[in-house]
């Protein structure tokens, strides 16, 4: 699936030594909360979450991102907790590649994935997690159509600190009022 500035693949045993240049990076790890990531991940470990990430599963959706021009593998974005009765899933990214961060890759996986839910998927909502430090991945998601719905207080314990977690979501509707 492409967008402007990246595609959005399917897993590969491949991805493991890309992925093992930033699993370990606290300033990535940081942005994405969740114990499991407040320890160092050895790449036997990472190549099993890989393994079992690339498994197809019907509540769960994960895909790479890569560079389109590059080919070049940059980090990840799933719908991690499908609810079809419903019609609605969480979703999770992350740019693992610092270097391309805040320069619209990241928006541009998430409108591909809007695409996805709302075109192909014939899902009603899409809803995500977010850090209240996390100023730029806000500004991405707002850009996308995505409105802070809630506001978890002193939800996470990071930086040293208690933060507020900020939950966003966007309907089909608001989706389809963008075009």
């Amino acid at each position: 699936m492409d967008g402007k500035l990246v595609r959005l693949r399917a897993y590969e045993k491949s991805d493991l030594d890309a992925v093992m240049k930033w699993v370990n990076d606290e300033e990535v790890t940081d942005l994405l909360g969740g114990e499991m990531l407040a320890y160092p991940v050895s790449s036997i470990a990472e190549a099993k979450f890989i393994e079992a990430y690339a498994s197809p599963s019907d509540k769960q959706k994960n895909f790479a991102i890569e560079t389109l021009a590059e080919r070049r593998y940059i980090g990840a974005i799933s719908f991690n907790v499908i609810d079809w009765q419903s019609r609605h899933a969480s979703i999770g990214i992350v740019i693992g590649d610092k270097s391309l961060w805040g320069k619209g890759y990241g928006t541009d996986a998430m409108r591909i994935m809007m695409r996805l839910a709302f075109d192909k998927m014939n899902l009603h909502r899409l809803y995500l997690d977010v850090h209240d430090y996390n100023t730029r991945a806000i500004a991405s998601y707002e850009k996308c159509g995505f409105r802070r719905e809630a506001v978890l207080r002193e939800h996470h314990f990071g930086r040293g600190k208690y933060c507020d977690t900020i939950v966003m979501g966007i309907l089909e509707s608001e989706y389809r009022a963008l075009a």
